[in-house]
Parts: structure tokens; sequence; C-alpha cells
């Protein structure tokens, strides 16, 4: 059964709704997603352009001859992968609102994975709300810790 879930960016400029017929995504490792995001990996949900309907569309950078990234220019947020030949995107699944309950299938890019990230299950935690400098900060800022 296809689920409605919505998304956007992280200032709220640009949101989304979409429908989804699953929960199932995948990480992305090749060089250009770590450059475009900064990190060593990206998550996203694969899905049809059409099942996508945007409040505001993001902002689009064409990142290489084959594709376009589409990101709020207001906060940078990255939020799209869209080949410029195909009826599918790739959604960053960092940017729905609930993104707990998605899982990777899959790995993309291997060629560029850096092993050591893929499983950390061993190394110490510690939660947000615990970190006494950053709680500290907010406290200052805001006078409470956002949610």
């Amino acid at each position: 059964m296809r689920e409605a879930m919505t998304g956007g960016c992280q200032c709220g400029r640009v949101r989304y709704r979409i429908l989804i017929d699953d929960r199932d995504a995948y990480l992305c490792h090749c060089r250009m997603c770590q450059r475009a995001t900064g990190g060593v990996s990206i998550a996203f949900k694969y899905a049809r352009k059409a099942d996508v309907t945007w409040e505001r569309a993001p902002e689009r950078y064409a990142s290489s001859p084959i594709a376009v990234r589409g990101f709020c220019a207001a906060c940078g947020t990255p939020l799209t992968y869209e080949a410029h030949d195909s009826e599918y995107l790739d959604l960053t699944v960092g940017s729905f609102d609930d993104p707990s309950g998605f899982r990777p299938t899959q790995h993309s890019g291997a060629e560029s994975w850096h092993e050591a990230w893929l499983d950390t299950t061993g190394l110490p935690a510690e939660r947000t709300d615990q970190n006494y400098r950053l709680v500290q900060r907010w406290m200052d800022a805001i006078g409470k810790f956002p949610d």
C-alpha cells in the first residue's frame, strides 16, 4: 500500500509531499555524493518524480553533465539527485520529517566507501541532550533545548 510522507529542508523554506511504495533506501558512497554533502556517504530514497509534490521546489545545481542536485539556497540542505534522462529521483532520507522507518537495502558507489565508517556499533555514543556544552549554548541562545 502506498504511503504519504512529508519532508523538507532544515529552515523549512523547501517542503515536499511524496507517495512511497516501501521504506527501502540505499547509501551512496560515490565521490560526487561525498563532495556534494561533505559526508562519507548519503542515504537516499529512490522514487518516481511524479510522486513528489513540492510546496516550494528546491533550487537545482548541475553537478555533472548527467544530473542535477536539488537543495535549499537559504540553508544549504541537500535534497535530491536527479538524472536528466530518468522518471525517478533520489530524495535524501535525512530530509524526511520522520526518517526513522527507512532501512538501507544496498550500497552504491562502493568503490569510494570508507570501510571504517560502515560499522560504528562499538564506538561510544552520547545523546545530544547529554552534551552539556551544546545544551548550554541552546539555553543561552533561546532559553530551551530544541525538539
